[in-house]
């Protein structure tokens, strides 16, 4: 096996059987690293993750009928992980915490009889899809601490309770963040009869956890999968050196003090005004908000509340962004496959509802995140044909950093090299890692992005 794979104990099940997938790909003679798999064994991309059912186990053993052993393993696996999402199969598995999976099996059969599967029945009937029972909790979670917190802050304010309740809200920016990434995508992650609160808990819950209202919606929905990194993305890498320290700052710079009048105009190049007008007034009343918020009911706690998760949240999106889109081909750069990438990691797939799947996501926006390790593996002789980048135990956000660090040498340990990637050296890994960090010139980007322009 590769020796730099890395198996943490903590990996998702899914994470961990598209791990072991690859680095068995590694290891088998060349002539079979991408198997020719037809479409009766593998469909070629599972869609939006509706919950249609389908006898998967049966699939499974049909599938794998007359292929090689490769191509069965890998159908098997996509049956099996497509039943363990399915509410009608027997073998469903919805997910009730991010932390563990198949949380019966850690509590007393008491427990789970009168307690958890109540629960589990319930939360299922309130969420937009039966699997995504861990939204409903942690709705109610941020509901018991991060509101009630908010309150007594305001209430009574101590800087001990500010400095903890900053604490816990940077503890859940990323959870949350991602469940809202869910939001925004499909409008809404509670079932259609309760589309009024569905609607109006962002209001709530947004600005506590940095967001301003429906700007994540207007610039990520509507601008940055528009645009898919090319030249008119303001959250665009290909013109910037992703391994330099002052491109950096001036990325983030840019963003964080710009994007309130760099959004609306935009869209008014775009030609949507409309956009544009919502955009800026959305941002101008959250703003006006923290100041009422400030003038009325105190600044100190104003600050911890509502600010600081504010600025946090903004550096850390655009961090994670340089991240996902800092490896980009300069012969390919509008494919998605080259210029985006996969993370197989805890903190982005089993705490933030498969994050790392980020191609996938680009390909599909309106893929549910559990559906992102089955299309995977469904196209990954795709992946391994188009050059994908996969990455395994490190995070976007410890991507930006070890490329500011210039630190390609832990950067290659960390890909999991596919097709003509598996040929390559250490030394040969860390030249193609340095060559798609390139900054574009503007000439580049008039040639490349032709048909965009």
């Amino acid at each position: 096996m590769e020796e730099h794979i890395v198996f943490d104990g903590a990996l998702t099940r899914a994470d961990h059987v598209v791990l072991t997938r690859l680095a068995k790909d590694i290891e088998a003679p060349a002539r079979r690293r991408i198997p020719d798999v037809s479409d009766e064994a593998l469909e070629p991309d599972s869609g939006i993750g509706s919950e249609v059912s389908s006898n998967h186990e049966n699939e499974a053993i049909d599938g794998s009928c007359g292929k090689d052993s490769t191509t069965a393993t890998v159908v098997e696996d996509v049956a099996r992980l497509k039943a363990m999402r399915d509410p009608a199969s027997p073998n469903f598995e919805p997910t009730v915490l991010l932390s563990i999976d198949d949380c019966a099996s850690h509590v007393s059969p008491a427990f789970n009889q009168y307690i958890l599967q109540p629960y589990v029945r319930w939360a299922g009937k309130v969420a937009r899809h039966e699997t995504d029972v861990a939204m409903i909790t942690h709705l109610i979670l941020y509901s018991a601490t991060s509101v009630p917190s908010a309150i007594i802050l305001y209430w009574h304010f101590t800087y001990i309770h500010g400095v903890l309740h900053a604490a816990l809200q940077f503890y859940y920016l990323g959870t949350y963040t991602l469940m809202m990434h869910q939001h925004i995508h499909q409008r809404g992650i509670l079932a259609k009869r309760f589309a009024l609160f569905d609607k109006l808990f962002p209001y709530i819950l947004d600005p506590m956890m940095g967001h301003t209202w429906n700007t994540y919606y207007y610039h990520h929905v509507k601008h940055h999968h528009v645009e898919s990194n090319g030249p008119d993305d303001l959250s665009s890498t290909i013109r910037y050196q992703r391994d330099s320290v002052p491109d950096f700052l001036h990325y983030v710079g840019r963003f964080f003090f710009l994007v309130w009048l760099d959004l609306p105009l935009y869209f008014l190049r775009k030609n949507r005004p409309a956009l544009a007008v919502r955009t800026g007034a959305w941002e101008f009343l959250s703003y006006l908000f923290y100041y009422a918020m400030a003038r009325g009911f105190g600044g100190r706690a104003t600050f911890f509340v509502y600010l600081l998760p504010f600025l946090l949240l903004r550096m850390g999106l655009m961090v994670g962004n340089w991240g996902q889109h800092a490896f980009v081909d300069a012969e390919e750069p509008d494919s998605d496959f080259r210029s985006s990438i996969t993370v197989i990691d805890v903190a982005s797939n089993r705490f933030c509802f498969n994050d790392g799947y980020h191609t996938s996501h680009h390909l599909n926006p309106l893929r549910h995140w559990r559906d992102h390790p089955i299309s995977f593996l469904e196209q990954k002789q795709i992946y391994a044909k188009e050059g994908a980048l996969v990455f395994h135990n490190i995070d976007f956000l410890m991507i930006s950093l070890r490329l500011l660090c210039k630190d390609y040498e832990h950067l290659a340990k960390c890909l999991v090299p596919m097709g003509d990637q598996i040929d390559l050296t250490m030394e040969g890994r860390i030249a193609l890692l340095k060559k798609l960090t390139r900054k574009f010139s503007e000439e580049e980007i008039q040639e490349k992005f032709r048909k965009r322009i």
